[in-house]
């Protein structure tokens, strides 16, 4: 459970500002997509082996 303080003299939109900062900090919602269909491991895994080149290929871009 989230709590956030509303400070003396803040408004309530900053105060849900600062509410919704934290929750997304938590990662709720992320998880929560992430978990609503199943993917195979063939596809997790080629979708990390793609990631990594993609990184490698940013890495070897920027020693240029």
């Amino acid at each position: 459970m989230l709590i956030v303080n509303v400070k003396e003299n803040e408004s309530i939109e900053r105060a849900l500002k600062r509410y919704k900062k934290k929750f997304e900090k938590t990662g709720v919602l992320r998880e929560l997509r992430f978990r609503t269909h199943f993917t195979k491991p063939s596809v997790k895994r080629r979708e990390e082996v793609r990631k990594a080149q993609y990184i490698q290929h940013l890495r070897a871009e920027e020693n240029k």
